[in-house]
C-alpha cells in the first residue's frame, strides 16, 4: 500500500509542475490602455490601446512591458529608437521617454494611481500614464486626470467631466485634488469652459463626430488629461465618424460661469493633419479593443495535460484493483 501511495503523490506532483508551465503560457498578452505626454506637455499617445507581452520574460506584465509596447506601436523608429531604462539603486528606471533623456524626470500611473516602479503589474483593460516633465528641475508637474476616459453621448446631452490632479499633504501623503480654472480644450482649440472649484466642468456637442477633450491651466503645471467622446446624432448619414474637423456648439454649464454657447474656434478645422491621425489612431483602438480579455494561448495544451492526468488515474485505479485482488486476502 505505501508503493501505491508513493505512485499517487508523484502523479500528482508531475500534473502540478505541468499545469504550473501551462498557466504561465495563458498570461503572456493582454490589451491595455496608454497615455503618453511629451517634454512640451503634448498628448501624443491619448488614450490608446496596446497589447502587452512579456518582453522582459520575468513571467509578468508590467508598467516596463507596457511602454515598450507602446513605444512599438506609436513611436517613429519603435522603442529602439525613443524608449530606454537602467538599473539604478532604486530597480528599474526610465532613461529615455519618447526620445527624451533628462535624467530621470518622468511620471507613471497605473489607473491614476502612482506606481511604485516600472515592474509593477499590469491587467487587461488597465489604464497606463507616463510623462515626461516639462519643469525637469522643479518637478512641478502635477499629473492631472478626468473621472472619465471615454463617452458617447448623443447629440445635446450634456457631458459632466471633474478634473483632479494626484499631489502631497504636508506630510508627503499621497492625495488626490480637484483642479479649479483649468480650461478645457477640444482637439487642442481652447473651448472657453472652466472648471469650477470641484474641478468640474460641463460640455454639449452637436455635430457627430470623435473629439478629444483635454485641458491646461494657466496658475499650475498639470499633464495634459485625456477624454474620448464619441457622439452619435440620430438624425445625420452615420455614427461612425473621423475625429471632427467642425467646431461642436460647446456650452459651459457650471458654478460662476455664463450659460451661454460658446463656439469652439475653427483651428480645429486647421488640425487636419494631426486629426487624420488622431482618426488612424482611434480605428486602430476600436479594432484592438474589440477583444480586451488576455490572450490565453493555444488551449490544445491544456487538453493535452487533462488527458495524460485521466490516463494517470486510470492506471492509478488500475493498479490499486490489481494489488486488491492479489494481496487483498491474504
Amino acid at each position: 500500500m505505501k508503493k501505491i501511495i508513493a505512485v499517487l503523490l508523484s502523479v500528482l506532483l508531475v500534473l502540478s509542475v505541468g499545469m504550473l508551465f501551462v498557466s504561465a503560457d495563458d498570461v503572456k498578452s493582454a490589451d491595455v490602455f496608454v497615455t503618453i505626454s511629451d517634454a512640451k506637455g503634448e498628448l501624443v499617445v491619448p488614450y490608446e490601446t496596446v497589447t502587452v507581452t512579456d518582453i522582459d520574460k520575468d513571467g509578468t506584465l508590467t508598467v516596463n512591458d507596457t511602454l515598450y509596447a507602446a513605444h512599438e506601436k506609436f513611436y517613429k523608429g519603435g522603442a529602439a529608437a525613443g524608449f530606454a531604462t537602467e538599473n539604478t539603486k532604486w530597480g528599474l528606471s526610465l532613461k529615455k521617454l519618447w526620445g527624451t533623456e533628462n535624467g530621470g524626470s518622468y511620471g507613471y500611473m497605473v489607473n491614476d494611481k502612482m506606481a511604485y516602479s516600472m515592474v509593477d503589474p499590469v491587467k487587461a483593460e488597465d489604464h497606463v500614464a507616463a510623462y515626461v516633465f516639462t519643469d525637469p528641475v522643479g518637478l512641478s508637474d502635477k499629473y492631472s486626470f478626468f473621472d472619465k476616459k471615454t463617452v458617447e453621448p448623443t447629440c445635446a446631452a450634456v457631458v459632466n467631466l471633474t478634473l483632479s490632479k494626484n499631489d502631497f499633504d504636508k506630510d508627503w501623503n499621497a492625495i488626490t485634488v480637484p483642479v479649479k480654472g483649468a480650461e478645457l480644450t477640444i482637439n487642442g482649440t481652447p473651448t472657453g469652459t472652466v472648471t469650477d472649484d470641484e474641478g468640474r466642468a460641463n460640455l454639449t456637442f452637436d455635430k457627430n463626430g470623435e473629439y478629444l477633450v483635454s485641458a491646461v491651466a494657466k496658475d499650475q503645471v498639470i499633464t495634459p488629461p485625456v477624454c474620448r467622446v464619441s457622439v452619435t446624432c440620430y438624425d445625420e448619414a452615420t455614427p461612425d465618424q473621423p475625429v471632427a474637423t467642425e467646431a461642436p456648439t460647446v456650452i459651459a454649464d457650471v458654478e460662476d460661469t455664463d450659460d451661454t454657447a460658446v463656439s469652439a474656434t475653427e483651428a480645429i478645422a486647421t488640425n487636419d493633419e494631426s486629426t487624420k491621425d488622431s482618426a488612424t489612431k482611434d480605428t486602430a483602438t476600436k479594432d484592438s479593443s474589440s477583444s480586451s480579455t488576455p490572450k490565453t494561448g493555444d488551449v490544445s495544451n491544456l487538453i493535452l495535460w487533462i488527458v495524460i492526468a485521466a490516463v494517470c488515474f486510470a492506471g492509478i485505479i488500475g493498479a490499486v484493483v490489481f494489488y486488491k485482488k492479489r494481496y487483498g486476502k491474504k
